[in-house]
């Protein structure tokens, strides 16, 4: 059973769009104790639609875990739109539903920052680690806040939503908009068959072909293609909001490091900014966070590496769901945790 989580409150939070939201919260969750320095941190922050439950197969007592909680003090903080952060699903009006500002994320790390600086008063932090838009956050905090945060380890992900990527999610977008009970998002019931199509399209980017020649979704307990495209895809968006889902595509699809302020639009005078020591994982088969970005990316940075998660999991080489993969990030992780 996944932890409880918690709420901390922002009070009115201005986003990058111009919007400010009344009484704007962040969901999170923690895991072991901090010590008496406050410095042992660990934040992982949450990745598309997901929450902290989703990352709790990292977490746990004893060095058999990537994070490690009789060292480490893990805070795993939600994005916004994630439906436990303020989403466009819990929203009171007039920012509710389709009107909900539009996060960015350095949006999200700003609050995150807050979370973890002013209610959790932590002081240090050893390592943020992240995985798809979890990835985009991990660079964000490395170039943000260079004094608090120490090392970065993003996966399965980029500094910078690239243009392949956001032709993706447009094929993402358009599978839910074109259900005629998406109603501008006025809804009142689920547009059930938007998002099941959502799903579909998911399906062909999410695992790579080996995957599927290998028929590796036996593994995760489907007999047949059919199954894994229905009771898994299908059933895993369906049960999401919308509105929720859109927000936080229109998210990862800004996502861009160098928008930072002050770096007028220079990607590699960001890269090269980020002073924490940082292994950058990408998944060997990653159809649209190919290893080869972050490979660019690894190379701009004064402190990196690239390791790359082997295997035919695509996107999913980071998400729990194969024991090498698994292995392989932990290693990865304590590796670069025993750096000084």
């Amino acid at each position: 059973m996944a932890a409880e989580h918690e709420t901390f409150s922002l009070g009115d939070f201005t986003f990058a769009d111009g919007n400010t939201l009344p009484d704007a919260r962040i969901a999170y969750a923690t895991y072991g104790e901090l010590n008496q320095a406050r410095d042992n941190a660990v934040v992982l922050p949450t990745w598309f639609v997901g929450t902290h439950a989703d990352h709790e197969w990292m977490i746990g007592d004893g060095d058999g875990f990537v994070l490690d909680t009789s060292r480490y003090f893990v805070v795993v903080p939600s994005l916004f739109a994630n439906g436990l952060s303020s989403s466009p699903s819990n929203t009171p009006p007039p920012f509710d539903r389709r009107r909900f500002p539009r996060p960015s994320i350095e949006d999200n790390v700003r609050a995150h920052h807050r979370l973890v600086s002013e209610h959790l008063e932590i002081t240090g932090v050893e390592l943020v680690i992240g995985g798809s838009m979890g990835a985009f956050q991990a660079f964000q905090w490395g170039l943000s806040h260079p004094d608090l945060v120490r090392r970065i380890m993003p996966t399965g992900g980029a500094s910078t939503c690239s243009p392949h990527c956001r032709v993706f999610l447009e094929g993402v977008k358009a599978a839910l908009l074109a259900d005629p009970d998406y109603g501008d998002g006025e809804y009142e019931g689920p547009p059930e068959r938007g998002l099941r199509a959502v799903g579909r399209v998911y399906a062909g980017w999410g695992l790579s072909q080996a995957f599927y020649r290998q028929a590796l979704y036996r593994r995760m307990g489907f007999e047949t293609l059919d199954s894994f495209l229905v009771d898994f895809w299908e059933a895993f968006f369906v049960d999401l909001d919308a509105n929720d889902l859109l927000s936080q595509l229109d998210t990862w699809q800004r996502a861009e490091l160098a928008k930072t302020a002050g770096y007028d639009g220079d990607l590699a005078r960001a890269l090269g900014d980020i002073r924490a020591r940082a292994i950058l994982a990408p998944g060997e088969n990653d159809l649209y966070f190919p290893p080869e970005d972050m490979a660019r990316e690894a190379e701009q940075m004064p402190n990196a590496e690239l390791a790359v998660i082997p295997g035919p999991w695509g996107h999913f080489s980071d998400s729990g769901v194969d024991e090498e993969c698994n292995e392989f990030v932990r290693e990865t992780a304590h590796r670069l945790l025993a750096r000084d």
